[in-house]
């Protein structure tokens, strides 16, 4: 598939068909996740990839699927053939960049005025969700705000941030969302060039 068309076709699916994703599949999408950027190549970025049909069920009920059900929406948290928990070292980068030919020139680490550890994450997160569609798969994004009990359940350490679920399985029919238009706001809105406000 030519990427074109992989960025076109992309959107958040939150239906599947309850079918596995192939190991293979899976491998290199992940493959993808982890060579994005990252801040001073740190590589802080890490995966928690739940496959199992219990696992998968446990995450759901964590996640209150129930009640989403109960509103007359499918139960794609549990029927994704793959749960891909993305997550976060910002402990990572402040090593990375307490390291010589990071500090400056007292030594110091940077103020960080834009925490890369958050676009680094949000970059993994994007290759997943491009790999799946290359791959011919389908994948939503379920933000971990809603749930508290994760690392405590997949035994993440404390130093690492989940930020979210990336869901990935094989599409079933399911609710579109109204925002899909993307492309609905007038170009000059979003791109410019030069400066925001060019003469």
């Amino acid at each position: 598939m030519e990427f074109r068309d992989v960025v076109e076709a992309r959107r958040m699916v939150r239906n599947y068909t309850g079918a596995p994703v192939a190991a293979e599949s899976l491998a290199r999408i992940l493959d993808a996740a982890r060579r994005t950027p990252s801040a001073g190549n740190t590589q802080g970025q890490s995966f928690v990839v739940v496959t199992s049909e219990s696992g998968r069920r446990r995450i759901a009920e964590l996640a209150g699927e129930s009640d989403y059900v109960e509103r007359g929406f499918d139960p794609w948290i549990s029927r994704a053939g793959a749960l891909v928990v993305v997550c976060v070292s910002e402990a990572a980068y402040h090593q990375r960049y307490s390291e010589a030919d990071k500090t400056d020139a007292e030594g110091n680490e940077i103020e960080w005025p834009i925490p890369f550890w958050w676009v680094d994450a949000g970059a993994a997160m994007m290759a997943i969700l491009y790999g799946a569609v290359d791959e011919g798969l389908a994948a939503g994004f379920l933000g971990i705000h809603s749930i508290a009990d994760l690392s405590a359940e997949l035994g993440i350490p404390p130093e690492v941030t989940p930020i979210g679920i990336v869901t990935i399985g094989h599409p079933a029919p399911d609710r579109r969302s109204g925002s899909l238009d993307r492309g609905k706001r007038p170009i000059d809105e979003v791109i410019r060039y030069e400066s925001w406000h060019p003469e």
